[in-house]
């Protein structure tokens, strides 16, 4: 295959950006996009050029760190984290158009590579369990519905990449904060600290810049993990308890 890449380059978060193109043939159709990414940045050494900046590491759908949008679709035409992406689903010939995460709480540091530390401070606000249960307990000695266990792992399969964050027109990361909220609101042991945690998180969440949500529902059409749109439903839910005590449950 043939195909025509324009790439988002920047030095750094103060110098200006521009996409510039490059042209690579022979890329196998078997290739994950970060690997053509390689193969491209293998050429550019060669030249004496600058590589190319991009965050991974697993590469395998599970770390969150390859995020960037493709033709303008966070992650690309897939449903997929970038790195799960491959070749085949682009045409020989194509013209790619790669850049960074778009979002004033996600600044670029350079080239494709973003500062998505913000992720972390909204999970350090308030997105774990922190009363002292003493000793790990045996298997099963706390009784979990299957509903709710489901409903717990399926937000928790949220990756952090930020898809949601760089696809919605608001840049709003409120899918995100609701999948931290609802899978350890859905456990016993989230229970103690439930209405603090969505009242700090969705603070630390205003407070680093990302926007209000208005349900547009880009967010979850881009979520490579699945993350459902009814877990910010879940989050306001929360919220609402939090402030009308007699509502809980």
């Amino acid at each position: 295959m043939k195909i025509t890449v324009r790439v988002w380059r920047q030095k750094n978060a103060s110098a200006p950006g521009k996409l510039e193109t490059y042209v690579r043939e022979g890329v196998e159709p078997d290739m994950s996009f970060l690997e053509m990414l390689d193969v491209l940045n293998e050429d550019l050494i060669a030249q004496g050029n600058e590589p190319i900046a991009f965050d991974s590491d697993c590469r395998e759908g599970i770390c969150g760190m390859c995020g960037v949008v493709i033709n303008g679709v966070a992650h690309g035409p897939l449903r997929t984290a970038t790195c799960q992406l491959h070749m085949r689903s682009f045409a020989d010939g194509d013209t790619i158009t790669v850049e960074p995460w778009r979002a004033d709480p996600f600044p670029i540091v350079k080239d494709l590579v973003v500062d998505r530390s913000a992720f972390d401070r909204i999970i350090a606000s308030g997105g774990y369990i922190g009363v002292n249960t003493g000793s790990a307990p045996d298997a099963h000695a706390v009784p979990v519905p299957k509903t709710s266990a489901d409903r717990a792992f399926e937000a928790a399969a949220c990756i952090g990449c930020g898809a949601c964050v760089a696809a919605c027109p608001n840049a709003s990361a409120m899918l995100f904060t609701a999948a931290k909220v609802t899978h350890l609101g859905a456990l016993p042991q989230g229970q103690a600290e439930r209405p603090a945690r969505v009242v700090s998180m969705l603070d630390a969440h205003d407070a680093e810049g990302f926007g209000g949500c208005t349900n547009i529902g880009e967010c979850a059409a881009v979520c490579p993990a699945g993350v459902p749109l009814d877990t910010i439903s879940q989050l306001n839910a929360d919220l609402l308890s939090a402030f009308l005590p007699h509502r809980r449950g």
